[in-house]
């Protein structure tokens, strides 16, 4: 008879020891929705400011937010914030090409096509945030609501649908400030100070 070998198994747990990225992924959101819409509303014009907080903060701290977010494992963070990260680059796409000649501004029938597809794409991601906390159901369901409004404006050519738009965006961006802070105000003092 052969002597049975035993083989020990060892299962190391790692710990996670980074940073959450989701407050960095909401300001870069929240930010950059609030000085949009401040100009959807009508306060200021469209010009270098709404745009470099497109690209800048909208865009490429999102895209950071999701990669790190993909590397915590967290399927919603990640596609949240990497596709919004990549809205805000084609958005600024959508306003500098024509302006530099690389291709024809979109009808309003083409950007009202677009925004209701991320109307949709938002409203799907609202009911994975029903399982989250009320603060993203507040950031989500309110980012529904601006994307088919502004979707509404570029369908009728109505403008006051537009600045209706703007209010509710100006919320909504603020919304996601508050989310993204109250979660840096929560780990620093290492309790629920602000309710998410």
């Amino acid at each position: 008879m052969e002597d049975e070998k035993t083989t020990d198994i060892i299962v190391a747990k790692l710990k996670d020891t980074t940073a959450n990225p989701a407050p960095l992924g909401l300001m870069g959101f929240g930010m950059t929705t609030v000085l949009l819409n401040l100009h959807n509303a009508g306060l200021f014009g469209l010009g270098t400011m709404i745009l470099a907080m497109g690209i800048f903060y909208g865009g490429i701290a999102q895209l950071f937010a999701g990669y790190m977010e993909w590397k915590k494992g967290n399927t919603f963070g990640m596609t949240a914030f990497t596709s919004y990260g990549l809205f805000w680059f084609s958005l600024v796409g959508l306003i500098v090409f024509p302006t530099l000649g690389w291709a024809p501004a979109p009808t309003d029938t083409a950007m009202g096509s677009y925004l209701v597809m991320w109307g949709i794409f938002t409203g799907v991601l609202f009911i994975a945030t029903l399982k989250i906390n009320r603060a993203l159901q507040l950031v989500f369901s309110s980012l529904t609501i601006l994307f088919f409004l502004l979707a509404a404006e570029h369908f009728t050519g109505i403008s006051a649908i537009g600045t209706a738009a703007g209010i509710e965006g100006i919320f909504c961006g603020f919304s996601a400030i508050y989310a993204g802070l109250a979660q840096v105000i929560n780990e620093v003092y290492g309790r629920e100070v602000a309710p998410l």
